[in-house]
């Protein structure tokens, strides 16, 4: 493995159906912020406001090059609809080619 992308995660509400959360997704690639996203079905738990949560989410999981990745960060904290969003970010050894084509 030649090559490096990131790797962008966040989490969407899971009362979302999967057409709005494919449109969130649609939206992210076709602005050239990322490469490809991946969405499956969580179930998380979780503290909010003193309290132990348990809720259905959708977990997105978004390859991008390393110049987009503050760019897409600062997206996905305007367009979120959670009051704070998970957003995690790392490095992630690839082949040569996909980095080539996520770097596009």
């Amino acid at each position: 493995m030649d090559g490096i992308v990131w790797v962008v995660q966040t989490t969407l509400p899971g009362e979302w159906l999967e057409p709005q959360v494919g449109e969130w997704a649609f939206e992210l690639v076709e602005s050239g912020l990322a490469a490809c996203v991946q969405r499956d079905s969580i179930q998380s738990t979780y503290r909010w406001e003193g309290n132990v949560e348990v809720s259905d989410e959708w977990r997105i999981q978004i390859k991008t090059s390393q110049s987009k990745v503050q760019e897409l960060s600062s997206v996905i904290s305007q367009k979120h609809p959670y009051d704070t969003p998970q957003i995690l970010a790392w490095k992630a050894d690839s082949s040569t080619d996909f980095t080539s084509w996520v770097e596009g």
